[in-house]
């Protein structure tokens, strides 16, 4: 079983960045071709929503990602320090977040319906979940990933 674990600041153009190495993380680790624009997206839309969060609760504290290739499938999990209360509240879901400036993000924030970033995911991918909770003090959220893999 392999491992890449990414963490970086929050920045939206990190995001492309983590959409990026996804991708070839996946296609290493057997998912079909067909499946990998899933993959970069869904990953993108955790990412920009982990970002958003960070960038308003705690722009100091990084966003984790770990991509792991186990036997029968790639997981990915993405982890934001973000406060759970407010978490599921505060969803921009855009795509498009992981190339916008500060001026874009709020007015995405304006515009975007709580929950699409997550309604997004749920949509491209059969196997998730997100967890509550996940850090020493209780806060933030770990959006987790699989897809089969032909290995």
């Amino acid at each position: 079983m392999a491992t890449v674990e990414l963490s970086f600041s929050a920045l939206p153009a990190h995001v492309r960045t983590a959409r990026l190495v996804a991708a070839a993380v996946a296609r290493r680790s057997g998912v079909d071709e067909a499946v990998l624009d899933e993959v970069r997206l869904a990953v993108g839309e955790a990412c920009s929503r982990a970002v958003h969060l960070h960038r308003r609760h705690c722009p100091d504290r990084p966003v984790m990602v770990t991509l792991t290739d186990d036997s029968d499938a790639f997981r990915v999990a993405v982890t934001d320090q973000g406060p759970s209360d407010d978490a599921v509240d505060e969803e921009p879901g855009l795509q498009a977040l992981a190339e916008s400036s500060d001026a874009d993000v709020e007015l995405l924030d304006d515009l975007v319906p709580p929950g699409v970033g997550l309604a997004v995911i749920s949509g491209l991918v059969d196997d998730v979940s997100v967890e509550r909770g996940t850090g020493a003090d209780g806060r933030g959220l770990v959006v987790r990933m699989a897809w089969p893999t032909s290995s």
